[in-house]
């Protein structure tokens, strides 16, 4: 009996052929870019190297805006790394079915998001060896940790977080890696063979594996909104003029989404582009991120304002001075910057035909990213740069050894992007043949 779909509607077996393809052999193009990522994490990890030999002062830090770059992009990967838990746990629970084709690439860029922000408080803590004092546990050193710090509820939650979000991801792909597994030969297939964890496709297991999906979803879901709301209490909880506000919790979380929808439309806009996957990411699909983005962008609009004319109509003068200094002076570039990129330029997914245009979304994807990275950079860096005190004010000047460490962890990423992509099926082949026709039902002549 012969199958057959809908015209321009991939069938099964097209589904396992394409998701297959990925996985072969890359050609010259993936490799010359494999090592452009690795020789620029190769500076990245040169200039850790210097920065540990020379000490923190080749960081450019300055009392007291010690924590600078480093912090401002640990918040922003972790903010990154929302989107695909929210793609992948909530919109599954609420069966939206547009997600099958995206939610793959989008955990994958959670776990590694989430992975490379765990740089960060290695790499800020200079001398790594003794990075482990961070952990907070009761020791025989006298360092007994202030449970009534956010910062030791940071651990906990990134923590708990990436493990939550570690097992989604692999459980996922276990009935995936099966297949994988049926078309390999050789050592991929004994490979593919123990991370299916001996997955035949029995009536229980699937039972159990649909069982397990809906249970760490439900784990996850909540995830999303505590993490980053307990990343802003690092902030709102000081009583440093600009952060201490009870709009933060909200506010991290929706900036959070909002950066995380733009790099899961950086990743996979290539990714459609690349291996032809236009049956499977279609425009309906673009047009719901691009409707995601700019509701997150409006929503993060609202806070923006809710910022500035509560510290205007509060009469609290640190309030004041430090909105004024913000906007007015050295620093004044990267606050409308932020402006620019996350409140005026989303307005152009207001037409359909732009949420519909890929490159049209990515340039808009980029400018969120950049818009994000500075929302950060503005809290922390400019935020400790008005302090009380008007002895500490000054300026931090970024160095090369602190920027090259910082585009190396974009390196990192990237490395990791491209890897997962090769080795593992980066499109759901269970879930994008759950919402297509099944093919009896269009078998020839229409009778099964």
């Amino acid at each position: 009996m012969s199958v057959a779909t809908q015209p321009g509607q991939p069938s099964w077996a097209d589904v396992n052929r394409d998701v297959a393809r990925t996985v072969s052999m890359p050609g010259n193009t993936y490799f010359a870019w494999m090592c452009l990522v690795a020789l620029t994490l190769g500076c990245g990890v040169l200039a850790w190297s210097y920065q540990i030999w020379a000490g923190m002062g080749a960081a450019g830090k300055r009392t007291p805006q010690m924590w600078a770059m480093y912090i401002t992009t640990f918040v922003f990967w972790i903010g990154i790394g929302h989107a695909g838990t929210l793609i992948s746990a909530i919109l599954y629970l609420f069966r939206a079915k547009w997600r099958t084709s995206i939610y793959r690439g989008a955990e994958a860029m959670t776990v590694f998001a989430v992975m490379t922000a765990g740089l960060f408080p290695l790499i800020h803590a200079g001398r790594i060896w003794f990075a482990y004092w961070l952990t907070p546990y009761p020791n025989q050193r006298y360092l007994w940790p202030n449970f009534k710090s956010p910062l030791v509820w940071d651990v906990f939650a990134i923590s708990t977080y990436l493990t939550i979000s570690v097992v989604f991801f692999l459980v996922g792909l276990v009935p995936d890696i099966a297949a994988l597994r049926d078309q390999s030969t050789g050592i991929k297939r004994k490979i593919y063979a123990v991370m299916s964890l001996g997955w035949e496709g029995s009536d229980s297991q699937w039972r159990h594996y649909r069982r397990a999906y809906g249970l760490l979803a439900s784990l996850a879901t909540p995830l999303v909104l505590s993490v980053h709301s307990v990343v802003s209490f690092d902030f709102a909880m000081a009583l440093v003029p600009g952060w201490h506000s009870t709009l933060f919790a909200p506010f991290f979380v929706d900036g959070a989404i909002f950066s995380g929808f733009a790099m899961v439309l950086l990743l996979m806009l290539p990714m459609r582009y690349l291996f032809d996957w236009y049956a499977y990411i279609t425009d309906k699909h673009l047009d719901a991120m691009g409707k995601l983005i700019l509701v997150t962008s409006l929503v993060l609009t609202y806070f923006y304002l809710c910022e500035a004319f509560t510290s205007w109509y509060s009469g609290e003068h640190f309030e004041r001075a430090s909105l004024f200094y913000r906007a007015t002076k050295q620093y004044a570039w990267a606050f409308w910057l932020q402006y620019f990129c996350n409140s005026l330029v989303p307005l152009v997914l207001f037409w359909k035909k732009a949420r519909t245009h890929a490159a049209t979304l990515y340039v808009v994807s980029l400018f969120v990213l950049v818009g994000m990275w500075f929302e950060r950079f503005n809290i922390i860096v400019l935020g400790l740069g008005f302090d009380f005190y008007p002895y500490t004010w000054g300026t931090y000047y970024p160095t090369v050894t602190d920027s090259t460490i910082i585009i190396g962890s974009f390196a990192w990423f990237l490395l990791l992007f491209l890897g997962f992509i090769r080795v593992l099926p980066s499109l759901s082949i269970v879930e994008v043949k759950e919402v297509l026709p099944h093919p009896l039902k269009y078998a020839r002549g229409g009778h099964h």
